[in-house]
């Protein structure tokens, strides 16, 4: 999904003493987040993430942000900030460090290390790291940055004000306002509101639950809906959540302590970072609860934690769902329970990992019939605080689909909020004499990784890929004779994907013979031609008879 930006002109050149904002991903979608300040002739990225692709992406891995607004200035580049250790924050790092492997990274420990954990496997050493805790100050390059603690679904998040010769941008990351956190580490409103009293110029905004009234539930009130999922469960019980959910796993083990359960990590992301967050001191474990084997104890003994809770195709639980995981199979009678929310776009795909696991006889709890998770965001409620709170000049909601922005810019001016500015990716916002306004925009499209490939595959061959899948394929071979242009074979037609029979296709062979025979009887011999020839005849008898737009492949050979 390339944006064109028909409405929207080339950004002019930035003016001396201000602040640019560019977002390269994450705004108009949930997932790969990235935003690039710029000030004195020198970047400042805040998040690198991925976005996992949906049905309608076929063969693809993963999405990147698009490094070509900055290809060219990778070397005026200070730093990336990373605010927390999701994917879809910092799932895209490991690329950007591709095209330029010296970049410093700042984040928390257990961000850097989940971080780490990506630069092994893609073989990047040596990349200088540092690391920041909350309160800390930093600077990098004509960027003065203050750190400040925020509660996510996952310890160690940090948002981080930017101060420049411009004013101060204030960027939250992913937020919430939980009171009781498992860890005790609550969202810093004091410092907030100091920040807010000195001056807050720009505050970009977490906009995920802007459409949600009232405040996130607690994370202590999912607690007694996990542990009657234990109490109740008689057999296996296979708990599906993000790979770095730490507290959510954090419940689990509690309750499997409690319960006299075992519990196996399955799927290697699980496995990698809950050692690193045990190794950390952010994940603690009950002396004997983890095992390494999945069948260490009898199955009504037994608690499996998996990734794949939002129905990813190749995630342990989508292969359990279809029976081809390899070292489980469901039996009728073990409990899944689906700890997580619904990221916007997968609905179906959860809702059929969820089919199949009901048909295998597997009783599935998930957040649409149980308290067994809640949102890692904050909602309506909390935002006005932050507003109130903060009392900045100007707000850019950031982290949401179209409508979670729209949701959160209405928040903002209820308050009193002097400005607000829309944008969506490559959306270029400049920070002048304390006012923000959208002054141009930049292509910004879609990066997809497909196995090695990275970047190579463009959005025509990903709508062949749809066509191939929804519609089929049909093959029409013809040798025709160079010296006299007479057909000598065929044409012979074959289908692949379709219902329908290859005999269905006996009544247009004789008008592909006509077809062609007039063509080169009108001087046509240019196999593109001919091709274009067979390819219309054939495509106006399929989309009239079969109802039906299959990908056609001429092939035209000459004898």
């Amino acid at each position: 999904m390339t944006h064109l930006y028909t409405d929207l002109t080339t950004p002019p050149p930035l003016p001396e003493g201000a602040l640019r904002v560019v977002p390269l991903g994450g705004l108009g979608e949930i997932g790969r987040n990235m935003t690039v300040f710029e000030y004195g002739g020198k970047l400042l990225i805040v998040d690198c993430g991925v976005l996992f692709p949906e049905e309608h992406h076929p063969g693809v891995d993963l999405i990147l942000p698009d490094f070509a607004p900055i290809r060219h200035r990778l070397d005026d580049v200070v730093g990336v900030v990373l605010t927390h250790g999701h994917e879809d924050h910092i799932g895209g790092v490991p690329y950007l460090l591709r095209e330029r492997g010296d970049i410093p990274l700042v984040g928390s420990k257990l961000t850097l290390a989940f971080v780490d954990s990506k630069l092994r496997e893609h073989r990047l050493k040596d990349v200088p790291k540092h690391v920041v805790v909350a309160d800390e100050t930093l600077s990098l390059g004509p960027f003065d940055l203050e750190f400040v603690a925020v509660n996510h679904s996952i310890p160690d998040a940090l948002a981080v004000a930017i101060t420049t010769g411009a004013g101060v941008a204030l960027h939250t990351g992913d937020f919430k306002m939980d009171q009781l956190p498992l860890d005790g580490r609550i969202t810093d409103l004091r410092a907030f509101a100091r920040l807010g009293e000195q001056g807050v110029d720009l505050f970009l905004t977490d906009s995920t639950n802007a459409d949600v009234p009232g405040f996130t539930t607690a994370e202590r009130n999912i607690g007694p809906a996990i542990d009657a999922v234990f109490a109740n469960s008689k057999k296996r019980i296979i708990v599906a959540s993000f790979a770095s959910h730490v507290h959510r796993v954090q419940q689990v083990l509690d309750a499997a302590a409690k319960h006299g359960r075992k519990v196996a990590y399955v799927g290697r992301s699980m496995v990698r970072n809950m050692q690193i967050a045990r190794e950390l001191g952010y994940l603690h474990v009950p002396d004997g609860v983890v095992v390494d084997k999945l069948d260490a104890a009898p199955p009504e003994k037994m608690v499996l934690m998996s990734t794949g809770s939002q129905g990813e195709p190749m995630a342990a639980l989508s292969r359990m769902a279809n029976r081809s995981h390899q070292q489980v199979s469901l039996e009728p009678g073990d409990t899944v329970l689906l700890a997580s929310s619904l990221i916007p776009g997968n609905e179906n795909a959860v809702y059929r990992v969820i089919d199949g696991l009901t048909k295998l006889g597997a009783n599935v709890v998930h957040k649409g019939n149980a308290l067994v998770h809640v949102s890692g965001h904050a909602s309506a409620g909390e935002l006005l605080y932050c507003y109130n709170i903060v009392q900045p000049s100007n707000v850019m909601p950031v982290h949401g689909e179209i409508r979670h922005l729209h949701a959160n810019a209405k928040l903002a001016t209820q308050t009193g909020v002097p400005n607000v500015v829309m944008a969506e990716d490559g959306y270029v916002v400049d920070l002048v004499d304390g006012h923000a306004s959208v002054v141009g925009a930049v292509e910004c499209g879609y990066v997809y990784v497909d196995g090695s490939s990275v970047g190579d595959l463009t959005e025509t061959e990903l709508k062949d890929r749809r066509v191939l899948g929804d519609e089929g394929f049909v093959s029409v071979v013809v040798v025709v004779d160079s010296t006299t242009g007479k057909i000598i074979t065929g044409p012979e037609i074959h289908a692949r994907g379709m219902a329908e029979d290859d005999s269905v296709f006996d009544e247009i062979a004789p008008k592909l013979v006509a077809a062609l025979e007039q063509s080169i009887a009108d001087g046509a011999r240019d196999e593109y031609q001919l091709k274009q020839v067979l390819r219309r005849t054939l495509g106006s008898f399929v989309g009239r008879k079969l109802r039906r737009r299959p990908m056609i492949l001429p092939i035209v050979l000459e004898a």
